[in-house]
């Protein structure tokens, strides 16, 4: 990218995002992230990884996408 973003939405699959990856994601280093997982163990993994680099958790919304199921979306926006 030419211009650093001002904000980067993740649409992470159930796995999170990937080891390799996650530290090549934060480098772009914008203000706010938002950050949309449907697993909630890689989902915390992933934030800790945020935290360390100096995000910290601004909102969090559980979002009913499949009703009658046990399932759904976390989204959480993650600032510096």
């Amino acid at each position: 990218l030419k211009e650093k973003p001002d904000l980067i939405v993740i649409d992470a699959p159930r796995d999170g995002i990937h080891p390799k990856a996650i530290n090549k994601i934060i480098d772009f280093n914008p203000e706010t992230y938002v950050y949309v997982s449907c697993n909630p163990v890689t989902l915390v993994r992933d934030l800790k990884v945020f935290a360390e680099r100096g995000y910290r958790i601004n909102k969090v919304k559980l979002m009913d996408m499949f009703p009658r199921t046990p399932h759904c979306e976390v989204v959480v926006k993650l600032e510096k």
